[in-house]
């Protein structure tokens, strides 16, 4: 139903004030050298902020080297990566905006040229590295290594890896923490029938799919300040005729995740299977958003092919969503928030920066 709330209505979670409701969704650069954040990613990131965003969340960051996705991802896996990023934080809270960052493991992705580069497995001989997952499926005719199948000794390892990259992003300056669940990567791995086949713990019925996500959770939650909130990327969907993750499934595992401390949902999909069909238009995964936060009784944010002001705005207004994060849209315009503010007759609800303000 719709509410009073709308685009330029701030948002408090937990005691996280976000200006308003619109945030940069993490878009990896594939230009990190040895993890660490470079210039580029001061200018990427702070331009979003200048340009009236009320939460700017970095990139996909790797928990350990052999969970970045390319040779180029940002890493947090050692604390020569907090000061670079602290740099960045700074700029961005000085300009009003929350800092956060999303923290994943690439699990069978891992390895991967950059997208200019063709985006298929480098050969280990060739930059490239040996990957894991929850069991030793390849994912696709490009990305053709087979993992080897997490140990339980491997699942321990790399649950500590969420847990030191959580503790390194506090001292980082992030206000705002997000686990990367989606988008067939490590933990959607061990989410979705299609790439796990475990027969232990681990695999098998929802209840042991979803444990690695649930005691990740946990173990990061009990590290991750009260006061700051954690959230959790879902891929709602893998868009497969059958067999895979669903809709359903993901209201049960939000409820879940509220239970273990999650403030909210960033509902996206797929990625789970190569060739799948997705229907793809303005606004397609922002009925996953709606329904979480209506079944689940979580807040949630909506991302997918979300690009005018009135439809960012329509959706906070019918209570469909209680963030929206943009991604190419912000590539294609940092001012974009100016943009809609003053499409929307807002202009009075987002302050620009002083050297700006004969622009505004």
């Amino acid at each position: 139903m719709p509410n009073d709330s709308h685009l330029f209505t701030p948002l408090t979670v937990r005691s996280v004030t976000l200006r308003n409701r619109i945030g940069v969704s993490p878009m990896c650069q594939y230009c990190s050298e040895d993890g660490l954040a470079t210039d580029w990613h001061m200018v990427h990131l702070g331009s979003r902020a200048v340009g009236g965003a009320g939460l700017v969340i970095a990139e996909a960051t790797a928990v350990s080297p052999e969970g970045r996705i390319s040779p180029g991802d940002a890493g947090i896996w050692s604390d020569q990566h907090i000061q670079p990023l602290a740099r960045i934080n700074r700029f961005i809270k000085a300009h009003g905006a929350v800092p956060g960052i999303q923290i994943g493991h690439a699990g069978r992705k891992a390895s991967a040229a950059r997208p200019w580069e063709g985006q298929h497995h480098l050969r280990d001989d060739a930059g490239g590295w040996p990957t894991i997952a929850p069991s030793a499926i390849a994912f696709s005719e490009d990305l053709h290594k087979v993992p080897s199948a997490m140990t339980a000794t491997d699942i321990t390892r790399v649950q500590q890896n969420f847990v030191t990259a959580a503790e390194r992003a506090l001292a980082a300056g992030y206000q705002w923490l997000e686990l990367h669940a989606a988008h067939g990567y490590l933990i959607h791995e061990f989410l979705s029938p299609l790439s796990n086949h475990r027969t232990d713990e681990y695999g098998g019925d929802f209840e042991n799919r979803i444990r690695f996500l649930m005691e990740t959770t946990r173990a990061v939650r009990a590290v991750w300040p009260d006061h700051l909130p954690l959230t959790v990327r879902l891929s709602c969907t893998d868009w497969a005729p059958s067999g895979g993750w669903d809709a359903g499934q993901s209201v049960e595992v939000s409820r879940r995740l509220k239970a273990a401390g999650v403030d909210l949902i960033d509902c996206s999909s797929g990625g789970a299977a190569p060739h799948v069909k997705i229907p793809v238009e303005p606004g397609y995964q922002v009925p996953f958003a709606e329904r979480i936060r209506r079944e689940a009784g979580i807040a949630t944010a909506a991302v997918g092919m979300i690009t005018e002001p009135s439809q960012a705005d329509e959706i906070i207004r019918q209570s469909r969503a209680d963030l929206v994060l943009l991604a190419r849209e912000m590539l294609r315009n940092p001012y974009w928030p100016w943009r809609a503010a003053q499409a929307l007759h807002q202009a009075e609800s987002l302050e620009p920066p002083v050297q700006y303000v004969r622009a505004w």
